[in-house]
């Protein structure tokens, strides 16, 4: 340092300029052109200007060659630059606010002691926030929002999950309370004024204050009716704002007729718990959208805040430029910008070297040790506050002596000492025991081995202690040194080791304690040297992610330290000093152990376990001592004015410096403020108050001195909290609302030079009226991080710039982690951390604000001070605000729920900026650190990873996720006639695509020259009668039924003769057949057919769920227009039941036959159909959307489909096919009840409800029977994964062999399930399965089967397509693992006689290869038209008969409904041409519409089920345009809340939407259908309904 030259100017002192007389004359001069603050201060506010006068600055760097300025001229220059009139920059109120009405002054008092109690519980972030300015700014900001009252829909909450159970907890706040101090007013979504309105007249702020306290009273509106002023409000206030929630509502189903739909779910599934929907009571919205009133109410609240834009269609032709962009934040024009000029480095005053300084340390402890070993060193106390022992310098130093010699010699052998100089042992000492820590401290500098001071460690999992046990591993310390109790009091192993603790090194346990010690002998003495560059010790420092990082100070750093502490305090020789604070780190270690030992000082140590008891015990001590200086917190002055109740014999008059440790949180300065108004009658002098500013790398970075002058008062500045937002330091114009009152830390300390630089980046110097992290350049500091040089050169080595690019000295300045400035006269300003800061949106916001803002809201009631952390977590690239606080136990539901949202209110005038999540846990559960604070970096990873079991959630993703890609816009179609030439659009192969053509095969089908299925049985009981075509299963594997060709002929032609005389029919009636799985069901199909009735299968009721599942039969049964029902004589009874009757009207049945008691005679003539066209039967199924939809089938289309089967599969009658499918619709009656009659092959029937008591029935059959092709649902996939998982071993013991499977076969109606077929396949590998057999069919409505994978063909293949892109109606092919990548598996082959398409389902034009479309099929196995479709009957007729719009007009094509596209492949069919892969994406109508895109519900579902173990099962639907996610909680119901947060960030993550409402259930509440697809239209009518009974309902806002 010496090389810098300064001209030091010696005649002032530090502000010895006649500050007072200067403003006088300076306000009398430009006083008339100032803005006059408002009164209300007292305080003459006097502008100062920061920036430097250009003369001012070159006289400046004439005086000092580089750009240091010294404080004692920046107070003299300060003059001259105040007569430079540019417009000032801010405020700075010189003076405590004398002209404050004295009531309103005084503290609040607590009316009984036991309030202070429960408070005191807290821990170290505790009362800092105490700032009633900032309460009464808080409570004008919420006022102003009363004026637009609006109630929050509540979430809902079960019973057993509500704390104190409240009767009103349940419905919609729908009356908003309206008495004065609870304004109800809830996050609406951007309380930001638009930049117009920011500068609002004065005014024009007053009649709205005004008139905002006399209206609120009675706004109390109901948002319920949907007049009410509020609502409009509500729906205004939304739409100007930026929530461009753009997306269109799906189509609802609304069901007029009586009849309601019914879940349609497994036989037998008793796992499944089935969900109270029945005949529900409907309402309608204006819309037509079915409600019930409760939940709909609350949706309703959030609905109306959001626009419905149109739907854009498909678009026809590629175009490549689709990218989905995230918003980039654009930034204000009008956000506040740094003017001043650049700043001057402040050079603190020089350190004066004093004769009888010691050359180090360990010299001044030998000096006072041997020259007067009787002056008292240390004083500790009791928990009663009776001085415990006195440590004298004599016995610190033979004590601190013997520990040394121990150290060095007793630990290890004398060749091999476990220590060696320069070695690092760690010291273990509890908070009450500051005698033993001193002694093995100075023991550990006269070893010259380096101590490492910790935390006790609690519990082998205390939260921050496996952090700390990497710190010491990293340090190589093998020794700890410890006290005999704490010894004793740490967690022993039975064998009575100490164990080791979670991530630590294996540790010698030292004990310190004298009579543990063998004495030094006589000619032993310590080697003291002068202090030097070896290190001293490390402290240790939590970082923001809870890493635990070592910095080390040299000896020479810490005599200076020492030095630089003893020149600011003035401390003298014997003075004594209380200290409050850890004296293991930070400002407790300085002063209490460190600096004191220099001086010679007396330090009364006060542990923090008699702070809990007696907040008052630290004052008491200083009357009772006369002590001269006390070091605390602002905690412990607030403790001390919360207890102190008129105590008579206090008297502060003693002290000359009451240092204020965490002076740089701004938010101290009420704390200061507060105690000198009450203990000004007490002795203290304001001057006394000496706040300081330390961190863990820098040392102490500035501390206010001790004057005796009384008349010059503390600087202090008040800030526009939004311009610090900005860095930008701004005097706060506007409301007075959003301002941060900050006071100075006093001077730069001797020695060191100080600067400010810009945060990130490269480091370069602050402007004046810039914020910045101060940095220090000094030898008192920190040297480096142990052992972590990357981070060491970041944070030590730090070279600031100027603007032309130079830096500014040769020397290395240290990062001190503190955001601020230096003010007027070179006072230091801090205004938060590093580590607080939150950058949202290109705003810095900083934690400890957000606290005080919080706790401004009403505190004391719902929260405790103290125990509330705030964080960001990075949610879809920007940092989002979340705040976790502890509940007390007796506040209310609707109490936390109405501070949660006030809270958010607050924060949103105060701050500008949105909350993104608040939760509230119970008491006492956050983890703590060792001090009893919030551990903030363990909270944030157990949100983070969902177990920190909230008891409140309110997420507000609506209003503070802004950067949301823009909504898609419809674009212009491309005219068809210029681009379509031959097969080609734009370029590209017409995406088409069929299966072998059928009559060019030539086989020997004999059954081809029969139109009739009856003939085709007919003939087969004629040739082959006892070949056995059906083999019937029970659950034990045994055959319980089978039927051969005469069997199955003889029992049907009996059942047509009952039909006709029984039933009196007609031929062509409609006949239901309600048959379990079985033989039955077959011959009952066959008998219809013999009489020439349409047979109609139904899933018969489930016994022990008739009031779900009759009214489903009882709707095909009407809908179908069934003449007669036929059934076993079982369910005839159960038809007929009491239990029925509460069901269904039971009078309204059509005739009922019992199939169990058959007529012994035959036919007088077996029907046969005059036209194949005719009607054979009649497939009714319903979609996962909620329809009942019956789809005709011709006998010509029922043959010709069974051939097409034949033909894939090859199956001839020496063939067994194993099938375990649901027999009621679709292909899985086809193959049940059809194919077997057709090809003659046998098909081993499992009925699937059989797996449920005997997992493993369907693939022992399969290796039993020998069968190479077999077929499955995904319900019994699924089942068999799950239930058999870890029973391969076993089963391959019982001999079960599936290596003969050639084919087995998923019978679906969706996307196939990658994963699920996957897992399947991976499982069963080592049971023999080829993993290549597993493939997937694709089926639907209008053609019930249009791929299946045969015998011979490729095998299917996989594609990995660019997720975003399909929300676009865009198909991308991507490589595998690649970001937003989806896998999709061809969904089989197509089968013969199947044209395929892909044509845009809106202008109906053909797509090109690769493009997403609708999948058009021509088959002749197409069904030929809906039967009726009950619910819309005038569902489109072009379903089966629509033609493209430009092409091949003429071919007639049935749309599936379902999207999709053709990939022509490299691979060859077995026909030599080249393989066409059809990838389905997923159903039109289960699509959802979303700003402007198209998502698949199955894709946010497999991203929610991912977000947490506990989600077992996950369904998604859209009410009007909000987003409703509904999860199955395997688990405590107390982690139901932990859900909330997770499922909204995966959403927003991974789909860039954002979630509306969260519903939390049991497991089994999603109903799923026979074929294990989700029924998402009844569940969104059962949550509408109210008939979930959920766990937990949240509603975003």
């Amino acid at each position: 340092m010496g090389q810098l030259s300064f001209e030091v100017l010696l005649s002032h002192s530090p502000r010895d300029i006649t500050q007072k007389g200067y403003e006088k004359k300076r306000s009398k001069l430009i006083g008339a052109y100032l803005p006059q603050p408002p009164a209300a201060n007292g305080a003459a506010a006097v502008r100062c200007r920061l920036q430097h006068s250009e003369g001012a600055a070159r006289r400046m760097l004439r005086t000092a060659n580089i750009g240091v300025c010294d404080i004692r001229e920046a107070a003299a220059r300060e003059r001259a630059a105040s007569t430079a009139g540019n417009r000032p920059l801010f405020y700075f109120r010189f003076g405590v606010d004398q002209a404050l009405p004295q009531e309103r002054r005084t503290p609040v008092t607590p009316s009984s002691s036991s309030r202070y109690h429960r408070r005191r519980s807290s821990g170290s972030r505790d009362e800092r926030y105490r700032s009633d300015v900032h309460t009464e700014a808080v409570q004008a900001a919420l006022a102003k929002h009363k004026e637009r009252k609006m109630a929050v829909p509540m979430p809902s909450k079960r019973r057993s999950l509500v704390v104190q159970t409240s009767m009103d907890a349940y419905t919609p706040p729908d009356t908003s309370s309206g008495s004065e101090d609870e304004g109800s007013v809830q996050g609406d979504s951007q309380g930001t004024p638009t930049s117009s309105q920011g500068s609002i007249n004065m005014e024009h702020w007053i009649s709205q204050a005004i008139h905002g306290s006399t209206t609120s009273t009675t706004s109390s509106s109901s948002t319920q009716s949907g007049g009410s002023g509020a609502a409009h409000r509500l729906a205004d206030v939304m739409a100007q704002t930026h929530i461009e929630n753009h997306s269109a509502p799906p189509d609802v189903t609304t069901y007029t007729s009586e009849h309601s739909i019914q879940v349609e779910r497994p036989q037998g599934s008793t796992a499944r718990v089935a969900p109270k929907y029945g005949n529900a009571e409907l309402m309608e919205t204006g819309d037509g959208v079915p409600v019930s009133s409760r939940v709909s109410a609350k949706i309703q609240q959030l609905v109306n805040t959001l626009k419905r834009p149109k739907r854009p269609p498909l678009r026809e032709f590629f175009v490549d430029d689709f990218e989905e962009l995230l918003e980039v934040q654009q930034p204000d024009p009008n956000q506040p910008k740094p003017e001043g000029a650049q700043m001057l480095a402040m050079r603190g005053e020089q350190l004066g070297v004093v004769t009888n300084w010691p050359p180090s340390l360990e010299a001044a402890l030998q000096r006072w040790g041997t020259i007067s070993p009787k002056a008292p060193c240390l004083t500790t106390m009791d928990t009663n506050g009776k001085p415990l022992y006195i440590l004298t310098y004599g016995k610190l130093w033979t004590r601190s002596m013997k520990v040394a010699y121990n150290i060095l010699h007793k630990l290890g052998t004398k060749q091999e000492p476990m220590v060696r100089p320069g070695d690092r042992v760690t010291l273990v000492f509890p908070n009450n025991d500051p005698a033993a820590f001193m002694v093995a401290f100075y023991g550990c500098l006269l070893a010259e081995v380096v101590p490492v001071p910790i935390e006790v460690p609690l519990t082998r999992k205390d939260a921050g202690s496996q952090q700390i046990g990497f710190l010491l591993g990293s340090c190589g310390v093998t020794v700890a040194l410890t006290s005999d109790a704490c010894h004793k009091g740490l967690p022993k192993s039975p064998t009575g080791e100490i164990p080791q603790f979670k991530g630590w090194p294996k540790l010698l346990w030292f004990v310190t304690e004298s009579k543990h010690l063998s004495k030094p002998p006589r000619d032993w003495f310590p080697h003291i040297k002068d202090a030097n560059n070896d290190t001293a010790y490390i402290e240790y420092k939590t970082c923001k992610d809870g890493s635990v990082l070592g910095v080390t100070v040299t000896r020479i750093a810490l005599l200076t330290h020492c030095q630089a502490l003893t020149q600011a305090c003035g401390y003298t020789e014997a003075e004594t000093i209380v200290n409050v604070l850890d004296f293991k780190k930070d400002v407790g270690l300085w002063h209490g152990i460190l600096t004191s030992v220099m001086n010679m000082m007396h330090v009364i140590s006060i542990p923090y376990s008699l702070m809990k008891v007696n907040p008052l015990s630290w004052i008491q001590k200083v009357c009772q001592y006369k002590a001269k200086v006390a070091c605390v917190k602002s905690r412990d002055m607030h403790w001390a004015l919360v207890a102190h109740r008129d105590q008579r014999d206090i008297n502060l008059s003693s002290l000359r410096m009451l240092i204020v440790a965490d002076g740089a949180n701004p938010w101290s300065i009420s704390s200061c403020d507060a105690f000198l108004n009450v203990f000004q009658s007490k002795g203290l002098r304001q001057e006394v108050i000496c706040p300081c500013a330390s961190s863990p790398e820098a040392l102490t970075v500035a501390i206010r001195r001790p004057t005796d002058d009384s008349n010059q008062p503390p600087g202090r500045g008040v800030l526009s909290m939004h311009g610090l937002t900005y860095g930008v330091i701004r005097v706060d114009s506007e409301e007075k609302l959003s301002v941060l009152t900050v006071q100075d830390v006093g001077l730069v300390m001797p020695g060191a030079i100080m600067c400010s630089v810009k945060p990130d980046g490269i480091p370069q110097l602050c402007k004046t009226d810039e914020i910045g992290e101060l940095c220090v350049c000094a030898i008192a500091t920190g040297t480096s991080y142990y052992g972590l040089s990357g981070m060491t050169k970041n944070t030590f080595e730090v070279f600031p710039m100027t603007s032309s690019g130079g830096p500014i000295t040769e020397y290395p300045f240290i990062r001190t982690g503190l955001l601020g400035f230096i003010g007027p006269g070179g006072l230091v300003f801090v205004i938060g951390k590093m580590d607080g800061l939150m950058v949202v949106s290109g705003r810095r916001h900083n934690a400890d604000d957000i606290v005080a803002t919080a706790l401004a809201v009403e505190p004391m009631k719902f929260v405790y001070r103290g125990r509330i952390a705030v964080f960001s977590v990075s949610v879809l690239h920007d940092e989002r605000i979340v705040i976790v606080a502890e509940q007390r136990p007796d506040s209310t539901e609707e109490d936390s729920f109405q501070w949660m949202s006030r809270v958010l209110q607050a924060i949103d005038s105060i701050h500008q900026v949105g909350v993104y999540c608040l939760a509230l846990v119970p008491a006492n559960t956050l983890p703590k650190t060792p001090l009893g604070g919030i551990h903030l970096s363990e909270t944030k990873q157990l949100f983070l990873e969902g177990s920190l079991h909230p008891c409140n959630v309110l997420m507000c993703p609506h209003t503070c996720v802004t950067n949301l890609p823009k909504p898609r816009q419809k674009q212009p179609e491309i005219g068809p006639a210029s681009v379509m030439v031959g097969n080609l659009v734009s370029g590209k192969r017409i995406a088409q695509a069929s299966g072998r053509d059928l009559g060019q095969i030539e086989d020997n089908d004999q059954a081809r020259k029969f139109l009739f299925l009856s003939e085709v049985l007919q003939w087969r009981a004629q040739t082959t009668p006892d070949h056995v075509l059906y083999t019937l299963l029970n659950c034990r594997g045994t055959i319980a039924n089978s039927l051969t060709c005469v069997q199955l002929h003889k029992r049907a032609e009996k059942i047509a003769v009952m039909l006709m005389e029984r039933g009196h029919l007609q031929d062509g009636d409609h006949v239901a057949l309600v048959y379990p799985p079985g033989i039955d069901l077959i011959a009952a199909f066959y008998g219809c057919l013999y009489a020439g009735c349409v047979p109609i299968t139904v899933r018969p009721p489930h016994p022990q769920n008739i009031a779900t599942t009759l009214p489903t039969v009882k709707m095909i049964v009407e809908v179908s227009r069934s003449a007669c029902l036929m059934t076993t004589q079982l369910i005839c009874k159960l038809l007929r039941s009491r239990e029925a009757a509460a069901a269904v009207d039971v009078r309204t049945w059509p005739p009922v036959l019992d199939t169990d008691d058959l007529p012994k005679k035959r036919p007088a003539q077996i029907y046969k159909p005059s036209n194949p066209d005719t009607l054979a039967y009649l497939d009714f199924s319903v979609s996962t959307t909620g329809m009942l939809a019956g789809v005709k089938m011709s006998h010509a289309a029922t043959s010709a489909f069974c051939r097409s089967i034949k033909l894939q599969c090859e199956l001839y009658p020496s063939r067994e096919v194993a099938i375990c499918l649901d027999p009621y619709c679709g292909l899985g009656f086809v193959l049940w009840c059809l194919c077997s009659v057709y090809s003659g092959h046998q098909s081993i029937l499992i009925p699937p409800s059989e797996l449920e008591t005997n997992p493993a029935l369907w693939l022992l059959a399969v290796s039993q029977y020998k069968v190479r092709d077999t077929f499955c649902s995904y319900s019994v996939m699924e089942l068999c994964t799950k239930g058999l998982g870890s029973q391969t071993e076993s089963l391959k013991a019982r001999g079960l062999d599936l290596s003969r499977v050639r084919t087995c076969v998923v019978v679906a109606e969706e996307r196939p399930r990658i994963a699920l077929t996957q897992s399947f396949s991976k499982l069963f590998k080592d049971l023999g399965l080829h993993p290549r057999a597993v493939s997937t069919s694709l089926g639907c409505r209008v053609n019930l089967a249009i791929c299946l994978q045969g015998t011979s063909g490729p095998d299917p293949t996989t594609v990995y397509v660019d997720m975003r892109a399909l929300r676009h109606d865009r198909v991308r092919l991507v490589e595998r693992g690649s970001p937003h990548s989806l896998p999709l598996m061809e969904s089989g082959k197509i089968l013969p006689g199947v044209r395929i398409i892909i044509a845009n389902p809106e202008t109906k034009g053909p797509l090109g290869d690769s493009h997403l479309g609708e999948i058009w099929v021509h088959s002749t196995h197409n069904a030929s038209g809906y039967f009726t479709i009950y619910g819309d009957e005038s569902l489109q007729s072009d379903h089966f008969n629509s033609r493209l719009s430009f092409g091949d007009t003429q071919t007639i094509w049935a749309r599936t409904g379902y999207l999709g596209f053709l990939r022509r492949t490299e691979l060859t069919d077995a026909n030599g041409e080249r393989h066409d892969a059809l990838y389905v994406v997923g159903a039109l109508d289960e699509a959802m519409e979303l700003r402007g895109m198209r998502y698949h519900p199955i894709d946010i579902e497999t991203s929610v089920i991912r977000a947490h173990k506990s989600i077992t099962e996950c369904a998604v639907f859209t009410w009007t345009n909000l987003l409703v996610v509904v999860v199955e909680l395997d688990g405590s119901e107390q982690e139901a809340l932990d859900l909330v947060p997770l499922v909204t960030n995966v959403v927003l993550e991974e789909h860039y939407l954002i979630v509306g409402v969260v519903v939390v259930v049991d497991i089994g509440v999603i109903p799923i259908n026979s074929r294990g697809e989700k029924q998402r239209m009844h569940l969104r009518d059962g949550f509408l309904a109210d008939q979930l009974d959920p766990i937990y309902v949240a509603y975003n806002m």
